[in-house]
């Protein structure tokens, strides 16, 4: 049997990882500035996070949402307490996809209406209603296509206040700073005007914040920027330093009931460990304020180099933006200064590293992208 080939690879094995350092079979080493699209939260294979999950192993590795799981409750105490959010509902699940399937499923049975709006370049995942809320023909098959989701141009206050006039809105999904999409941030302004519209219409505020929460933005969540709050938060990637989890963080007004969502693996008992040391580790070790201050000092820098068309982001989420003539660089940064960075199409530079990036990395990174400009 051979893989289903839906992957562009680089011809590179990794086989060990520390912190933002990898290094591949032939032991050379790598500077992590990619993380895995934003999963490595707290550094690869940071000690408390290995040791959390060891110790979970060795008592049990999963059961059924069937019986009590205490690691589930631990962690929403935990995550309430660090995000700010300790009035809110956790539903545990696996991925982002997952996350945001569940988040505009629930806005749905909350109020009973089916129009979605959602904006251009997003990007909200591969599962059937999370595709169709994202912005890419080519990754929507027939069978996910839908006439219930509104693409709205970016930024766009009136376009949103017309959606709203002329349907039947049951939710506004919206990435604080769009990922995929570029690292397109979005403006205080237009996330207090989505949630004043959703306010004035019945409709549900999701903040999806799978690649641009868990703190990569300098807050926990890219939306606390704004000084609002979201109906639902949608969470994955860094969430799990690379276990496999997700979660929807619900607002007060949300009622449960039994059979009203579900999952198998969701909140599984190693999933729940990881997630408790990640958080514990961001805490511990002032996390969401490196990220704020080595992002800042990383976008100053960048901003002050030639050839450059637009540095974007806020913290450590940051997109640089290239003149087409230069988008060999990211290919360079790889295989000549072995820097792992992202892309954005056509010539965008993710930077989404660890958010215990130190100085001194950033500045390898800064120095290397330097000669390739120069």
């Amino acid at each position: 049997m051979k893989l289903f080939d839906v992957y562009p690879v680089n011809d590179i094995t990794i086989v060990k990882a520390q912190g933002s350092a990898v290094w591949d079979d032939k032991g050379q080493e790598y500077l992590d500035l990619y993380g895995g699209h934003a999963v490595i939260s707290i550094g690869h294979t940071h000690p408390h996070y290995v040791q959390r999950i060891t110790d979970q192993l060795n008592k049990v590795g999963f059961y059924s949402n069937s019986i009590h799981i205490p690691l589930q409750r631990e962690l929403a105490e935990k995550l309430g307490k660090v995000s700010g959010k300790e009035d809110y509902q956790l539903f545990l699940v696996n991925s982002g996809a997952e996350a945001n399937e569940n988040a505009l499923k629930l806005a749905s049975f909350h109020n009973g209406k089916k129009k979605i709006i959602a904006f251009k370049k997003a990007f909200h995942g591969r599962t059937s209603l999370a595709v169709a809320a994202t912005d890419n023909p080519k990754i929507v098959a027939p069978v996910n296509e839908t006439d219930n989701v509104i693409f709205l141009p970016w930024e766009d206050q009136e376009a949103l206040e017309i959606a709203f006039q002329q349907n039947a809105v049951s939710s506004v999904i919206i990435e604080g700073i769009q990922g995929v999409g570029g690292i397109n941030v979005a403006s205080a302004g237009f996330l207090q005007k989505i949630r004043s519209l959703c306010d004035e219409h019945n409709a549900v505020f999701i903040a999806d914040s799978v690649q641009c929460g868990y703190g990569r933005s300098g807050q926990f969540f890219s939306h606390d920027h704004a000084g609002v709050n979201a109906d639902i938060y949608t969470m994955a990637k860094g969430m799990g330093n690379g276990f496999p989890i997700g979660g929807i963080i619900i607002s007060p007004k949300f009622k449960a009931s039994y059979g009203l969502l579900g999952t198998t693996f969701g909140g599984n008992h190693l999933a729940c460990a990881a997630a408790l040391a990640v958080l514990e580790v961001i805490e511990q070790e002032n996390l969401i304020a490196n990220a704020e201050q080595v992002g800042n000092y990383l976008m100053e820098e960048l901003r002050k180099l030639p050839k450059i068309k637009e540095v974007r982001g806020k913290g450590l989420m940051i997109g640089i933006d290239l003149p087409e003539e230069l988008a060999h660089v990211k290919k360079e940064l790889l295989f000549k200064h072995k820097i792992f960075t992202g892309e954005a199409k056509p010539n965008v530079i993710r930077l989404l590293p660890s958010l215990a990036l130190t100085k001194a990395q950033a500045d390898q990174f800064l120095n290397a992208i330097k000669q390739e400009l120069n």
